[in-house]
């Protein structure tokens, strides 16, 4: 776990330090982010906690985007005459000096000015899929001294950004595992979590799964010490990354069966000595 935080901080400082010149303005040296190319490109960064912002034309002219106060102490906002002037006319009355707004004044005025440029500023939409699926666990993180598998079901709401293939979802996830004569525990249990596709294809998806937070109401009959009858019942809410495995195949343009081994191993929670045996099968599909 520990090489892999240190790869993913590595990755990202390469694309930082990737991402920033050094350039010579009115002799002053400054490194600059490039946060947006097109006909015209967005540069900026922070120096003595001031943030700076320029614009570069297509001929490489940097000119630096200024909102300075006049002797009267209001603002001259000079950044929206000369982005004004180099949009052909714009209108720049409502802009603010901050890099979200200018990104996307430019963004826009590129794609108008350059039929080849793609747009940064792609609208963002969520879709949902709705799944039912029954199996059978071993209640793997609780004692369970004959291993005895029990009846399973659930019933999850997947969330993922709109695109073609969705890499990355997030999950709200109910089941209930049932007591059975020789195991006399129940439980049902409500969870959030992550999926990770890293087999995704238009047929296919392989991922990884973890469940990051769970609220588990359970019910279960010991034998006390005077060997009477208890009947216990809990609620306990846990962080306990459970880790899973599981498919989604597709069998209809908006349907899918799943394939589920949702409960392999947790980093919190012990296993009870008992192999997992957690598999559920089951359908969903895109609403």
């Amino acid at each position: 776990m520990k090489n892999i935080l240190t790869a993913l901080l590595f990755c990202m400082a390469f694309q930082l330090n990737y991402a920033q010149e050094t350039y010579t303005l009115q002799d002053e040296n400054l490194e600059l982010k490039t946060e947006l190319e097109g006909k015209l490109d967005l540069l900026w960064n922070t120096f003595d906690g001031v943030y700076r912002y320029f614009v570069r034309t297509d001929n490489g002219d940097i000119i630096e985007l200024k909102n300075t106060k006049g002797s009267n102490n209001k603002y001259q906002e000079e950044y929206k005459t000369v982005l004004s002037k180099l949009t052909n006319g714009s209108n720049t009355k409502k802009l603010k000096l901050t890099v979200y707004d200018l990104k996307k004044f430019l963004d826009a005025y590129n794609q108008t000015a350059d039929s080849s440029y793609v747009s940064v500023e792609r609208e963002r939409k969520i879709d949902f899929r709705l799944g039912f699926s029954g199996g059978i666990t071993n209640n793997p993180f609780v004692s369970n001294p004959d291993n005895t598998i029990s009846p399973l079901i659930g019933a999850e709401l997947e969330i993922f950004e709109s695109q073609t293939l969705p890499r990355h979802s997030g999950f709200l996830q109910a089941r209930h595992a049932f007591e059975s004569d020789a195991f006399k525990y129940s439980a049902t249990e409500f969870s959030l979590g992550y999926r990770y596709r890293f087999v995704n294809s238009s047929k296919f998806a392989l991922y990884g799964q973890v469940k990051f937070a769970t609220l588990n109401f359970t019910n279960s009959t010991v034998i006390g010490s005077t060997n009477n009858t208890l009947e216990i019942s809990e609620t306990a809410f846990d962080l306990p990354l459970i880790f899973g495995i599981g498919s989604d195949i597709k069998v209809s343009e908006n349907g899918f069966i799943t394939i589920i081994y949702g409960e392999l191993f947790s980093v919190f929670l012990d296993n009870q000595d008992n192999f997992s045996t957690d598999i559920s099968i089951g359908y969903k599909f895109n609403l």
